[in-house]
C-alpha cells in the first residue's frame, strides 16, 4: 500500500501562509487539479455542499507543493481559533550546508535565508553563534507565530 505525507497546518490566513512558506520552502501553490479554476470549483464538482465551505474557502489555493516532488504537500487549513502557546513541532530549515562546510560559509547562508524570511515576513526570536560547537543558527517565527529553525 503507497502511502504520502501531507503536513497541515492550522492558521487564521491561509494566503498570507501560503506566501510565507512557498517562498521560506522553495515550493509553489498548488493548482487546482482536472483544470478547475478554482479549489472551490474543484470541490463544488465533486459534491461538497456549499454549507460546508466557509466563505472565501478555495478561492485561492491554500496548500503548497515542492515542484520536485520530494517534500510532503502543505496544507494551511483555515481555524477560527488563535495560536495560543509553543509549537510541539517545528520546521528546520538546514540551509547551511552541513558540518563539512566550515562554519564561516554555513554562517553566510544562514544570515542569507534569515535575512529573505524577514522580508517575507517572518521574525527573528535570536540567533545562536557558538563558533566552539561549530553552530551558527537563527530561532525564527513564520507571520502567525509558529516557531521554525534556520540552520
Amino acid at each position: 500500500m503507497e502511502m504520502t505525507l501531507q503536513l497541515t497546518i492550522d492558521c487564521s490566513d491561509p494566503r498570507k501562509m501560503v506566501t510565507f512558506w512557498a517562498e521560506a520552502l522553495d515550493y509553489v501553490p498548488e493548482p487546482p487539479p482536472g483544470g478547475h479554476a478554482t479549489w472551490r470549483a474543484y470541490w463544488a464538482s465533486m459534491g461538497v455542499p456549499e454549507a460546508e465551505l466557509p466563505a472565501g474557502a478555495g478561492d485561492i489555493p491554500e496548500s503548497i507543493i515542492d515542484p520536485a516532488g520530494r517534500g510532503p504537500r502543505v496544507w494551511f487549513q483555515h481555524v477560527p481559533e488563535p495560536k495560543v502557546a509553543k509549537n510541539r513541532w517545528h520546521f528546520d530549515l538546514k540551509v547551511g550546508g552541513g558540518r563539512d562546510v566550515p562554519l564561516d560559509v554555513r554562517t553566510q547562508r544562514v544570515k542569507a535565508t534569515v535575512e529573505r524570511l524577514v522580508k517575507a515576513g517572518a521574525t527573528v526570536l535570536r540567533t545562536r553563534h557558538e563558533p566552539d560547537m561549530g553552530l551558527y543558527a537563527a530561532a525564527m517565527q513564520d507571520p502567525e507565530g509558529n516557531e521554525f529553525d534556520v540552520v
